[in-house]
């Protein structure tokens, strides 16, 4: 058997690895700009918990349309728990109270280093290996996150002289969201998670993540809230259904074709995409170190994509 066909171990240039991974790629990179929509009225738990209450709905829709099994078998509910607590739950609690102290720019770079534990607990857990050519790109790309958290740092303290003091406090809780979505990401491309219906998989991940969510909503923020505006309202479906339901089945494909590890590079070229968005919608102005930072992102991209595994 050649590498190309061992799970988590497909080779990066082809069709479909490449369109998936660009796709999610620029999904995400606009998802940053509309959170920030999420945060004002609504606590953040809240928005959280109708995002994915509605990224479920959506989910089951897609599972009736195609005549999917409605509830998957015992390991898969089983991944699907795991999954909604981590990724679903936890993970974006902490991702949305993250943007009450940090720019969502800096949260964006920041969370591109979710490569750094996905590849630690896919070679822990999962047996996967890391090439030199991975290693020598990812060192690259390190490089690259580094000079654009020093360029956000710097514009957030520039337009925020208290920024400071709360990037410790944000910075905290974007490690801690890096955590629980790494789980969720290793969960997805056990030997357990192969095999069953995607789709329905995530589907009741996020029907149970919302759930957590709503427990945690009504213990941290009372009531139920919701904004019934066109913008909260919008970037609710947004994030609910192009956010979520487009995206997070494409990502799962990535993470069994590509493996924890690599399959996180996805992440490294959201905040580009990001900046790139904002450049277009909000006035965004390069500098030379954002240009840096985003050149070496990429080039580190590219060199650990590229990176063959050794044969057995």
């Amino acid at each position: 058997m050649s590498t190309e066909h061992l799970p988590g171990e497909a080779r990066f240039l082809q069709a479909r690895i490449i369109v998936p991974f660009v796709l999610t790629a620029v999904i995400w990179g606009s998802t940053w700009l509309v959170i920030k929509g999420q945060l004002g009225d609504v606590p953040p738990s809240w928005s959280v918990t109708w995002r994915f209450a509605g990224a479920a709905l959506g989910m089951f829709a897609f599972v009736l349309a195609k005549r999917l099994p409605l509830v998957p078998d015992t390991k898969g509910l089983t991944v699907a728990a795991v999954m909604g607590c981590s990724v679903f739950s936890v993970n974006f609690q902490f991702v949305y109270r993250s943007e009450q102290y940090l720019t969502s720019g800096l949260v964006a770079v920041l969370f591109a280093l979710l490569l750094v534990p996905n590849t630690l607990f896919a070679r822990i857990f999962l047996g996967q290996r890391i090439t030199r050519g991975f290693l020598l790109g990812t060192g690259i790309a390190l490089i690259g996150i580094a000079l654009l958290m020093l360029h956000e740092y710097r514009l957030a303290l520039a337009q925020n002289a208290a920024m400071g003091a709360n990037v410790l406090i944000g910075g905290v809780m974007v490690l801690a969201a890096l955590l629980f979505a790494s789980i969720g990401n290793v969960v997805q491309a056990t030997t357990m998670a192969r095999g069953q219906p995607v789709p329905t998989m995530l589907a009741w991940a996020m029907l149970i993540g919302a759930g957590v969510d709503a427990v945690i909503a009504s213990m941290l923020s009372g009531p139920p809230r919701f904004e019934w505006t066109l913008g909260y309202a919008g970037g609710v479906a947004y994030l609910a259904i192009i956010g979520s339901v487009v995206t997070f089945p494409m990502y799962n494909g990535l993470l069994r074709a590509l493996g924890p590890g690599r399959a996180a590079y996805n992440g490294v070229l959201v905040p580009v995409v990001a900046m790139l968005l904002s450049t277009l919608f909000e006035g965004y102005r390069w500098s030379l170190l954002a240009g840096a930072g985003a050149a070496l992102a990429i080039i580190g991209l590219v060199v650990a994509l590229r990176a063959r595994s050794p044969s057995r």
